[in-house]
């Protein structure tokens, strides 16, 4: 394991478990199909997958000192992953997201993300008072923050002093809590990545383009964003103008950890040097070989 990690990923690190089935479903459906437990959570999900692309990520977060937590943290270096500085609580459980899908995608799913609000800016320890940074001395590298944080945390680092010199790549980790990442708008700070739902919440608009809705962010004061719209035209809006990208097509097989693929895949080709419209049409090939069930990159 390397050192000084490449890249830091902030935010929820649990166990998924995951029904999916080949029926299409509704409410009330009872069909069968397979149930798996693997390590997820928005920023574990980004850092997996920055790490099969090569890089070295560090996780932050709160993870419970219970035998799920001994697990999880154990897979986590197995994978390759830097888990020196997470946050191991003796009193909070393990956090646990738990998703059903059917033919016709996310049927339902529900994130127990209370151990990591509940630990809050404990898991910020490393950036505020070292070994990673503090406010005197910021951590100047690239920062992947997801949106199960609480809106406290979040507003504390789009104004702290520990992140100005960070390079941040935000999601929001579901609709629900598309809101949260407000404070990164109106402190014009961070590279925000969104489906067009989430979008539309951030901007409390229906726009039915991501063309459309990244517009509307950049105009509400965000930095960059990064709408995806499904199997429709991608954008990557910044103040330097609006690039689309087309996903190619794909039978899919799963949806959970989609956006997750996308954003890290798109982290790693900016990393690479790649130009905007290079690295989005990378994380789109990335997003699509995901969900048709290919994992190699």
């Amino acid at each position: 394991m390397a050192s000084n990690p490449d890249i830091l990923c902030i935010g929820s690190v649990l166990w998924d478990v995951i029904g999916r089935s080949a029926s299409h479903m509704r409410q009330g459906s009872d069909v069968p199909g397979r149930i798996t437990r693997l390590p997820g959570g928005v920023a574990l999900n980004i850092a997996m997958t920055l790490a099969r692309f090569g890089l070295h990520p560090a996780l932050l977060s709160a993870v419970g000192r219970d035998a799920e937590g001994d697990e999880l943290v154990a897979s986590c270096a197995q994978l390759g992953l830097d888990t020196t500085h997470l946050y191991r609580s003796d009193d909070l459980p393990t956090d646990r997201y738990m998703a059903v899908e059917g033919a016709n995608g996310l049927i339902a799913a529900i994130a127990d993300a209370h151990s990591l609000e509940a630990a809050g800016s404990k898991i910020l320890r490393p950036l505020t008072s070292g070994p990673l940074g503090s406010t005197d001395a910021p951590y100047d590298g690239p920062v992947a923050l997801d949106g199960n944080l609480t809106l406290r945390l979040l507003t504390e680092i789009a104004e702290s002093p520990a992140f100005a010199a960070a390079r941040l790549y935000v999601a929001p980790a579901s609709p629900g809590k598309a809101e949260r990442l407000s404070p990164f708008v109106s402190h014009t700070r961070g590279q925000l990545f969104l489906n067009l739902e989430e979008a539309n919440l951030l901007c409390q608009a229906r726009h039915t383009t991501s063309e459309a809705a990244a517009e509307a962010l950049l105009n509400r004061g965000a930095a960059r964003v990064l709408v995806t719209n499904g199997p429709n035209a991608a954008c990557d809006g910044s103040a330097a103008g609006l690039v689309t990208g087309q996903p190619p097509e794909v039978l899919v097989t799963r949806v959970t950890g989609a956006g997750d693929t996308f954003m890290a895949a798109h982290i790693a080709a900016e990393l690479r040097g790649e130009d905007r419209a290079t690295a989005l049409d990378t994380a789109l090939q990335a997003a699509a070989h995901y969900v048709s069930g290919d994992t190699s990159l």
